[in-house]
């Protein structure tokens, strides 16, 4: 990353106000309880799906409604279910729910039942119209050069290439996960070379754990933003922004940006603590951009993190500048 591009980028922000084009949305807060690491996915037709990770970390289930409300009281379904030993037998995290060349395929992460940090990126598929109906299959593991950790895979296309982006502990011990990036030759299979974005560098990001994950990916104002979560996910969890213009070779690491400081983080006035793992989608008029994201309302956790339940979905609007950067932190009302 080269810090001069990044501080001029900063004062451009800094001198040209930022403008605010989206009508008034109000989102009946939070959409969903208990539901972690959410994804919103929405159809040509206008139909939201909501796929997330469950406190129990045993399942993967899907909501659908015709608005970003309207999931807060749909009706959920569990379309698969951990294995009871070995590979996919624990820890399911983080589903993303995609339609790609008229299949869905859902991309998560999960461990063993017998070595439930061994965790790896899988993927199922089902070529039913409806996601919630048909049959899904079990395509195996996302196969990547290092044999480690690795998690929150996403994929998007690009000038007619498809591309994956997860997370990695890439030198492994106590390095924590970096973002890598590779291009796809079919929906479960990478070609490389496989680029490493970002790793944890920053104070921000090295809270209790080192931690790059949960990538989201926004196009828009010829370039392509990537966000994504840092630290632990306490209070100390929030989202830090990569950027790279959009005509710029992706393989090329030197080419993208990164944020030195984070861009949503904890608000204690609005009672949210730890926001992060979000996705992105657009209001049902499809006009204005819309984060969804999880977050808690309360700092102190009893235990562990991970053994509380309590990160539930939000969904909030996301201004842009008048130079065509993402503004998070401008709306206050979630």
């Amino acid at each position: 990353m080269k810090l001069l591009r990044i501080f001029t980028v900063l004062i451009m922000v800094i001198v040209h106000p930022f403008q605010s084009h989206s009508q008034t949305f109000e989102f009946d807060n939070p959409i969903a309880e208990q539901r972690a690491d959410p994804w919103v996915h929405k159809t040509d037709d206008g139909i939201y799906y909501l796929i997330a990770t469950v406190p129990e970390y045993d399942r993967i289930v899907i909501r659908k409604a015709s608005s970003i409300n309207g999931l807060k009281e749909a009706k959920e379904k569990e379309v698969w279910h951990k294995h009871e030993t070995g590979i996919m037998g624990h820890h399911i995290w983080a589903p993303e729910l995609h339609k790609i060349d008229g299949v869905w395929y859902i991309y998560f992460a999960a461990g063993e039942a017998e070595n439930i940090w061994n965790i790896r990126m899988w993927v199922l598929s089902n070529p039913s119209e409806d996601p919630m109906q048909g049959e899904w299959t079990e395509e195996g593991q996302i196969k990547t050069q290092r044999e480690s950790f690795s998690l929150d895979a996403t994929t998007f296309v690009h000038k007619e290439k498809r591309y994956l982006i997860w997370a990695q502990n890439v030198k492994g011990g106590s390095h924590g996960t970096a973002l890598v990036l590779s291009e796809m030759k079919n929906p479960t299979t990478l070609t490389g070379p496989e680029v490493i974005l970002t790793e944890p560098e920053f104070s921000w990001e090295k809270m209790k754990y080192n931690v790059n994950e949960g990538p989201a990916v926004i196009k828009k104002n010829e370039k392509i933003f990537v966000t994504y979560s840092a630290s632990a996910t306490n209070h100390n969890y929030c989202m830090g922004l990569l950027w790279i213009d959009a005509d710029a070779d992706l393989l090329d690491a030197s080419n993208w940006h990164k944020s030195p400081g984070p861009v949503f983080y904890t608000n204690e006035d609005l009672k949210r603590y730890g926001p992060g793992h979000n996705s992105f989608t657009t209001s049902e008029d499809g006009k204005t951009t819309v984060m969804i994201y999880h977050a808690r309302d309360y700092k102190e956790i009893q235990g562990h993190e991970l053994s509380d339940k309590n990160r539930a979905t939000r969904a909030r609007i996301v201004e842009w500048t008048e130079n065509g950067y993402p503004d998070f932190m401008q709306n206050t009302t979630d």
